[in-house]
C-alpha cells in the first residue's frame, strides 16, 4: 500500500492503482473519454496543482534562487485548510492503499510533484520510490 509519485502520460506500473492527476489543466486534444485509457490519469484533482501565477513562476524557473522562490510560494498555496486536509487525506490514504499522484512535466526535480513528495513525506505518507 503506497503512493507512487509519477509522470501523467507514462506506462503505469504493476499494482498502481488510482491515477490522481494534479495539475491545472487536462491533457489537451485528449478526448474526456480516454484520458485514462491512455495512462493520463483516472480522477483530476487541481486542488493540489499550483495557481496559474504560482505554475508560471515554476516554468520560468532557471536558477536555483527562482525554483527556491516558486517552491515558497506552493509550500504556501499547500498550508491553506483545503489543500492541507487533501495532503492529510492522501498520507492516510497511503497506508490502506496503493494510487499514484502526478504531473506532466518531464523533469521532476523542476516539477511542483517534487515538492508534493517532500509535503506527503512530511505527513509519513508511504511513498514508493
Amino acid at each position: 500500500m503506497s503512493i507512487r509519485i509519477v509522470r501523467l502520460g507514462g506506462e503505469r506500473a504493476p499494482d498502481e492503482g488510482l491515477r490522481i492527476g494534479t495539475v491545472r489543466r487536462p491533457p489537451r486534444g485528449v478526448p474526456k473519454t480516454e484520458f485514462a485509457s491512455r495512462n493520463w490519469y483516472d480522477v483530476w484533482y487541481p486542488n493540489l496543482a499550483p495557481t496559474p501565477e504560482t505554475m508560471k513562476l515554476g516554468q520560468e524557473a532557471t536558477t536555483d534562487k527562482d525554483w527556491a522562490a516558486f517552491t515558497k510560494r506552493y509550500r504556501t498555496e499547500m498550508a491553506g485548510a483545503d489543500a492541507s486536509r487533501s495532503l492529510d487525506l492522501l498520507a492516510a490514504m497511503s497506508r490502506h492503499g496503493s494510487f499514484s499522484v502526478g504531473c506532466y512535466c518531464e523533469d521532476e526535480s523542476r516539477c511542483h510533484r517534487s515538492v508534493l513528495r517532500a509535503l506527503l513525506v512530511e505527513r509519513d505518507a508511504d511513498i514508493v520510490d
